[in-house]
């Protein structure tokens, strides 16, 4: 390999101000799912200054921006999520968001900022290299039904489709200059569940003339628990939760419907199935029995993000030249969910966990007001991806 992990650490170090700047600057002004205009506009401008290759307004303001280098050879690819979340930031630092109620909370400004990275530095190197290497810039992770299976739908690729596809996201449990790695199955699919039990309100004196909803919706999520601790395979993850019930009564008054909200995040794609229709039926017949009546509405999610275990442990492997053994951790089965996973579900692909707490510390959680970084963090999160990408162009 004519590209030493020396060159691209120097590399890396030479432009770690600008892309802390970058991320300073999304961070400041940060944008709602498929609302990121300005953001999208400002990744461009870099694509622009830097004369590298893009198509943008896909699945609204998605980009897909190339490099190729000097002959042919595989096709890889690279994706970062661009949207923020519904949450008022209480930092205090000078790169606070400048938009009322809205903050990257769950580091997308990182992950958009250290792809530029991979963009500047690879484009540096591209005489270097054979092969084509596309970079993804997403809108939409957080709301269904998500940016990723939107710019799929809309051609993304073209001809060119390719081979691997690669992913970060930031992980406050780890420091920074670490990351973490899990073949196979890792995050978990992620439905909607609303549920309306309907019945018969009035005056809270008077049950033996009311259909009460409320007692209804009760022994409803009671006798829904079953499908995770009764009907659930015992080797599959399941998680059924309800976060929400609305029963819009008053201390006297019943309410002639109660609506439920919650969410099932499962590991298999054939017991997910069956359990939407565990779940419909648990929630028909509970209801019927009550003299009721419910109606279930489920919003397919984001299925299973599978990390193909062949490309892992390449990567694995290329991180721990990176980074050193100590620096590579192992990660265990998440059920939160990510719509990377639309990728994983179609092309060989891996998403590893970027740490990003300072030295000796653990950060805020995600998606809290006062989540940040160590930006330390992008050094090694650029570093590495470059040296991923130029080992997989070869060893592909």
């Amino acid at each position: 390999m004519l590209i030493t992990k020396e060159q691209v650490i120097k590399k890396a170090e030479e432009s770690f101000d600008e892309i802390v700047n970058i991320r300073r600057h999304i961070h400041a002004h940060p944008e709602l799912s498929f609302k990121e205009t300005k953001t999208a506009e400002y990744i461009c401008s870099f694509l622009d200054k830097w004369g590298v290759s893009y198509r943008s307004g896909i699945a609204g303001n998605g980009i897909v921006a190339e490099i190729r280098g000097v002959k042919k050879g595989p096709i890889i690819g690279f994706r970062a999520d661009m949207d923020a979340l519904p949450i008022s930031e209480l930092n205090e630092v000078s790169y606070k968001s400048l938009n009322d109620g809205v903050m990257h909370a769950c580091g997308h400004d990182v992950h958009t900022a250290s792809l530029l990275g991979l963009v500047k530095l690879l484009n540096d190197f591209k005489n270097e290299f054979g092969g084509l290497v596309k970079f993804v810039f997403q809108p939409g992770e957080e709301l269904l039904p998500g940016g990723a299976k939107l710019m799929l739908e809309e051609n993304l690729f073209g001809e060119e489709e390719p081979e691997i596809m690669i992913a970060q996201h930031v992980y406050p449990e780890f420091e920074a200059g670490t990351i973490g790695l899990k073949e196979g199955q890792y995050m978990a699919s992620s439905d909607e569940i609303y549920i309306t039990v309907e019945g018969k309100g009035g005056h809270a004196a008077l049950p033996h003339t009311l259909v009460d909803p409320v007692l209804i919706a009760s022994h409803l999520i009671v006798a829904l628990q079953q499908i995770a601790s009764r009907n659930a395979p015992a080797a599959i993850p399941t998680v059924l939760s309800f976060g929400k019930v609305i029963a819009a009564g008053a201390m006297n008054v019943i309410p002639n419907t109660v609506s439920i909200e919650g969410t099932f995040r499962t590991m298999d794609e054939e017991w997910r199935k069956k359990a939407h229709e565990l779940i419909k039926s648990i929630s028909q017949k509970t209801a019927e029995g009550m003299g009721g009546k419910a109606i279930v509405e489920i919003r397919n999610g984001y299925p299973l993000l599978y990390n193909n275990p062949k490309l892992t442990r390449k990567i694995r492997n290329f991180a721990i030249d990176f980074l050193g053994k100590q620096n590579v951790k192992e990660l265990q089965v998440r059920m939160t969910a990510e719509d990377f996973a639309y990728f994983s579900q179609k092309y060989p692909s891996v998403l590893f966990r970027l740490g990003v707490s300072a030295e000796g510390t653990q950060g805020a959680a995600l998606h809290t007001p006062y989540f940040n970084v160590d930006e330390n963090a992008m050094l090694s999160s650029v570093g590495l991806m470059t040296w991923l990408a130029l080992n997989l162009l070869i060893d592909n």
